[in-house]
């Protein structure tokens, strides 16, 4: 599943991040590259234990938090900190690769699976020219370029790239996390369904028929989900 969440980032989060990356010390981003894609990586990164990442993962995961619709896409069980990159210039373009499978947090040392991949916009497609992501996957293939604060949640398995940005910086954050619902098709059906649910419960109540599919909906949760 491919979902494009707006406005995960509130005005003041928005600005804040960008502050903290404005003034952040960038390096060269192949530290977190795995062997396949290191090959094709050619970007800058906030290293992951600096102040600046930490200071800016924890701003992502409190809005994050706040998401209903981010939580109901991806019914996360574990996030990867948030970690932040820049193209432009020389270091502008990251080719076709797919995510690592498993991820260590290095603060922590705990594994976390890569179910789902994540990126959050923090510049204005404005402010640089190229620099969009583009995602293969069975849904077919998918270029996605969002404004300041929107994100973009896409199966960690797909292949993507960042076309060579040409003008300006693109600035992002981006992420991994391990679902409670492992298997793709699954999350997808609870997602629709719960979606289901909501446009019925504004449109007409917690009917009796409502409250019993929304049953339904939990008790796939509960047979599905590891916790």
């Amino acid at each position: 599943m491919l979902l494009e969440i707006p406005q995960v980032l509130p005005r003041d989060a928005l600005v804040r991040l960008r502050e903290i990356t404005s003034s952040a010390a960038w390096t060269d981003g192949s530290i977190t590259a795995g062997t396949q894609s290191e090959k094709t990586k050619n970007n800058m990164q906030i290293p992951e234990d600096a102040p600046a990442s930490r200071e800016g993962g924890g701003i992502i995961l409190d809005c994050l938090a706040k998401s209903a619709l981010f939580f109901t896409a991806a019914l996360p069980r574990h996030i990867f900190p948030p970690l932040f990159n820049c193209y432009r210039g020389s270091t502008n373009v990251f080719g076709s690769h797919v995510d690592n499978a498993v991820r260590t947090d290095r603060a922590t040392g705990k594994h976390i699976r890569t179910d789902l991949s994540a990126t959050l916009f923090l510049s204005d497609p404005s402010e640089y020219d190229g620099g969009e992501l583009v995602i293969e996957d069975t849904f077919g293939t998918k270029s996605v370029k969002l404004a300041a604060g929107d994100l973009i949640l896409y199966p960690a398995s797909s292949v993507h790239r960042v076309e060579p940005v040409t003008r300006g910086a693109r600035v992002a954050s981006f992420f991994w996390l391990e679902s409670m619902v492992r298997e793709d098709d699954r999350r997808r059906l609870l997602f629709d369904m719960d979606m289901a649910i909501l446009g019925l419960r504004n449109s007409i109540g917690d009917t009796p028929k409502v409250v019993r599919l929304t049953g339904c909906y939990h008790n796939l949760l509960r047979q599905w989900a590891v916790v």
